[in-house]
């Protein structure tokens, strides 16, 4: 099928779809418009550059008409000017295309969990994971997002040995998902009085928020147990049981929160953790199905993949999914980890091109 008629019928489908999401039956079935409301978000930024694209197409016709049949040679060389310049949109306008064809993560527009844990490295991995933890924090406020903390155990000397926290915002796991996996810093420990350098690590694991309607939880899998909060917060804290473990029988998955006072949020909590990380399992499971195919290393989701080094002394972040190297370490740190996201998503879109190229 040419670019012009897959143009076509997603106009088409664009149509059909805005007719769909005010059509009093389907806003009544709240699952299926939710899905037809992304459909229709999903197909509007394609049919923008669509309609450019045609009307391109269309004046490059007329141009030519004009070369044919004029024989003013002012005119003529005016023509072939708009032509030329005609030709050059027409090529940027494709490139953009192609890349907006791709097809989307459906998960890509959800809201995410982000959880880092501290990995080899004793102390100074507890450490590291509060770097980490800051930079992502930072990040996500630089975006506007705003975060939720889940649940925390702090380190022995700083830092965290687990911080879970929640992401809502525009286009979160589709931005975030590329840092799943083991995050190296190399660096002296504070505790080494020999000056000698350390490596430690932490693993980062971003979840998609599960929906109620992603997954269906079943209260006969699900045992809870209350407990006592521990760490700060204050008497009424530590003394009420408001903290919450929930574990998951058929897959033996637990998740805890304690970070509210109210039973009842850190239930909510919980839960809505607990669902995202069933569903990630099946979506893992997907992944690794598309890799497969695909030989893609970018964004596979491999927590044990080590996908990024941090050195302190040479002051520079290295990642080596894509072999991309910055001097910039305490901007990365601040939150500056834009470049490597963008470069990340580039290199995905150009396998999955290349992919489609091998397969049309």
């Amino acid at each position: 099928m040419s670019l012009v008629h897959k143009l076509s019928a997603i106009e088409d489908r664009f149509e059909e779809v805005s007719k769909f999401i005010v059509d009093p039956e389907i806003i009544g079935d709240m699952k299926r418009y939710v899905k037809l409301n992304k459909e229709y978000k999903d197909l509007e930024d394609i049919v923008k550059v669509s309609r450019e694209y045609r009307n391109t197409l269309d004046n490059i016709e007329s141009s030519e008409e004009i070369l044919k049949t004029e024989s003013d040679p002012e005119f003529v060389e005016m023509a072939k000017k708009e032509l030329e310049e005609l030709k050059a949109k027409r090529e940027e306008l494709e490139a953009v295309v192609k890349v907006l064809l791709i097809p989307k993560d459906p998960e890509d527009s959800k809201n995410a969990v982000l959880e880092i844990r501290a990995g080899t490295g004793g102390d100074e991995a507890s450490i590291f994971a509060g770097d980490l933890m800051r930079m992502y924090l930072k990040y996500c406020d630089s975006k506007g997002w705003t975060t939720d903390m889940v649940d925390s155990t702090t380190g022995t000397s700083g830092g965290f040995k687990e911080i879970i926290f929640n992401v809502q915002g525009a286009d979160v796991y589709g931005t975030l998902k590329y840092e799943s996996g083991v995050h190296r810093v190399q660096r002296v420990p504070q505790t080494e009085t020999q000056g000698r350098v350390h490596t430690s690590a932490a693993t980062v694991a971003i979840l998609p928020e599960a929906e109620e309607f992603d997954v269906d939880l079943k209260d006969a899998d699900i045992r809870r147990d209350e407990f006592c909060s521990s760490g700060p917060g204050g008497q009424s804290v530590n003394t009420t049981y408001s903290a919450i473990r929930l574990t998951h029988i058929p897959t033996g998955t637990v998740v805890q929160c304690q970070d509210q006072k109210s039973k009842l949020k850190n239930l909510e909590k919980a839960m809505a953790v607990l669902r995202s990380r069933i569903y990630e399992m099946e979506l893992a499971k997907r992944h690794e199905a598309e890799a497969a195919m695909r030989k893609t290393m970018v964004s596979t989701g491999d927590r044990s993949a080590k996908i990024r080094t941090y050195n302190y002394p040479q002051g520079r972040v290295t990642d080596h999914r894509i072999n991309l190297t910055l001097y910039n370490l305490s901007a990365v740190l601040d939150g500056d980890i834009e470049k490597f996201i963008e470069e990340l998503k580039m290199a995905e879109n150009a396998e999955k091109l290349k992919y489609g190229d091998e397969n049309a």
